[in-house]
């Protein structure tokens, strides 16, 4: 039987107009409440799947604890100790079990938690037998970055995974690591080659929206962040993958929406989406 459960990683804050590049913050500040230094609450959340042949498949690792104090505190990062490990240990498992982390693309907030908490010394690669996950194009951009996105990359990590000879580089097909009902959608209007994970149960399949739609206040379709490459190819990529979602009574998982790790997908009288029953945990099945 396949198992889902959510696990959380280290916690952001990060400014609240950079996430919500298109929306006023009259309109913002209602969904997420900045502080003083108008920031909002993001969460780095991950999908932890068991599979019924014993597979254990991580879809992203979160930020983790890889900063340095003073970039810790520029990049808003709350705790400081590696949150995703401890709460693996909390679900019954650790790094070292997983065997297949699944990586939408090579952010550091999606990825820094493949590393060692930072202690002074070179960073280390957690997950020893994983084999990683990555979209072709998503990992070249990562070894070409952009000047744009280039300090959202993280040097050595790239080194790390290339020399692990772990790494799994795909077009969006399957791979062999994976089971063979799991499906790649790809996505550009954030940064090239985002991979979304869909995950088939009985009730409707699950997708790890990532980036796309990284939480609820972003189903709308017209909201997109700042950190956005191509906004108007993003609302359209997130409006086709609601509409799909929509019609097989599909759910969202959210990796940064800070109280809701997922949700129905619905859409109003007026025609517009937006998440419905949402579920601050969760633990699913399939068959």
């Amino acid at each position: 039987m396949r198992t889902l459960t959510s696990l959380l990683g280290n916690s952001q804050k990060l400014d609240g107009g950079a996430m919500f590049g298109n929306a006023p913050r009259a309109m913002w500040s209602q969904w997420l409440a900045p502080d003083e230094a108008h920031r909002v609450p993001l969460a780095c959340r991950c999908l932890l799947v068991r599979e019924e042949d014993g597979r254990r498949i991580l879809l992203e690792a979160g930020i983790g604890a890889f900063f340095a104090p003073e970039l810790k505190a520029r990049y808003g990062v709350v705790e400081d100790g590696h949150v995703l490990l401890d709460n693996l240990a909390a679900a019954g498992c650790s790094h070292e079990d997983i065997d297949v982390v699944i990586l939408s693309h090579l952010h550091f907030d999606h990825v820094g938690g493949l590393l060692s908490a930072w202690d002074g010394s070179p960073a280390r690669l957690l997950f020893p037998k994983a084999q990683f996950v990555v979209s072709r194009s998503a990992w070249q951009r990562a070894k070409e970055p952009h000047a744009r996105d280039r300090a959202s990359f993280i040097p050595e990590l790239i080194t790390l995974l290339e020399n692990s000879g772990r790494l799994v580089l795909t077009d969006g097909e399957t791979p062999a690591c994976l089971p063979a009902d799991y499906r790649f959608h790809l996505s550009d209007g954030h940064t090239p080659g985002m991979l979304l994970t869909e995950i088939p149960l009985e009730d409707g399949p699950v997708v790890y929206a990532a980036d796309l739609i990284p939480g609820a206040p972003w189903v709308h379709v017209p909201i997109t962040m700042g950190y956005d490459r191509f906004p108007e190819q993003l609302t359209d990529e997130k409006r086709q993958l609601l509409e799909g979602l929509l019609a097989r009574q599909g759910r969202l998982f959210f990796t940064h929406d800070p109280q809701y790790a997922m949700a129905w997908v619905n859409r109003d009288a007026k025609g517009r989406f937006h998440a419905a029953d949402h579920m601050p945990r969760l633990t699913a099945l399939a068959r």
